[in-house]
C-alpha cells in the first residue's frame, strides 16, 4: 500500500477499499497508511473502522495496525525459547501478526510430550494469561524444560505464519529444531 497516490472515494467506497486491503494484507496495516492513501485524517480512518467492525467480525486493532483475523486454515508449530520476562512479548508478537496461539507443549525427558490448550488470539488474551500466572503464583510450563517449548499457531495464510516465524527469529525467541525433531517433522 505504501507509495500509492491518494484516491478520492465516497465514504462507502473508502470503507470497502479498507476492508479489501485488510483482507489481502499479510502484515498489520496502520491507520496512518490508510489515511495517507485516502487523503483523510487518521481519526477518520479510526471512525471508519468503528463502523466496519460493527458488521465485520474479526478485525483486531494491534499497536502495529489493523489485522483481519480471517478463517484460520493454516497452522504451524514453532519451537521457541525465552525467559519468563519475555512470555508476554512472545505472545503479543504472534497475535500482532495475525496468529492465534492454540496451545503450548514441552518435550520432557521423563513425562514425554505435555500439551496445554491456550486459545490466545489478542493482546487482551495475553494480558489475562500473564495476570492469571501472576495471581496464581504459578510458573510457565516451559520452566520444566529450561525455557524451551512449542506453540501451535493458526493463521489465515502461510504468509502470515512465515511472517510470524521471521518476527520470532528476529526477536531471538525462535529455537532451532534438534536433529530428532527435524526427522519427526518430515514424517
Amino acid at each position: 500500500m505504501r507509495g500509492r497516490r491518494r484516491v478520492e472515494l465516497t465514504v462507502t467506497e473508502r470503507r470497502e477499499e479498507i476492508l479489501k486491503t485488510l483482507s489481502a494484507a499479510v502484515e498489520p496495516v496502520p491507520a496512518k497508511e490508510f489515511a495517507a492513501r485516502f487523503g483523510v485524517s487518521r481519526q477518520v480512518i479510526v471512525q471508519d473502522f468503528a463502523v466496519i467492525r460493527a458488521s465485520v467480525p474479526g478485525i483486531v486493532s494491534t499497536y502495529r495496525g489493523y489485522v483481519l483475523q480471517q478463517e484460520r486454515k493454516h497452522s504451524r508449530e514453532f519451537k521457541v525459547c525465552h525467559t519468563d520476562e519475555d512470555a508476554a512479548r512472545e505472545l503479543n508478537l504472534i497475535v500482532d501478526y495475525g496468529g492465534h496461539v492454540k496451545n503450548v507443549s514441552i518435550s520432557h525427558r521423563v513425562y514425554g510430550r505435555v500439551s496445554v490448550e491456550m486459545d490466545i488470539a489478542s493482546r487482551q488474551d495475553v494480558r489475562e494469561f500473564i495476570e492469571a500466572l501472576a495471581t496464581a503464583k504459578s510458573t510457565l510450563l516451559s520452566n520444566a524444560t529450561s525455557g524451551y517449548h512449542y506453540h501451535l499457531v493458526e493463521a489465515a495464510s502461510e504468509e502470515r505464519l512465515d511472517r510470524i516465524e521471521e518476527q520470532l527469529e528476529t526477536a531471538g525467541i525462535l529455537a532451532p529444531l534438534s536433529s530428532w525433531e527435524r526427522t519427526q517433522k518430515d514424517k
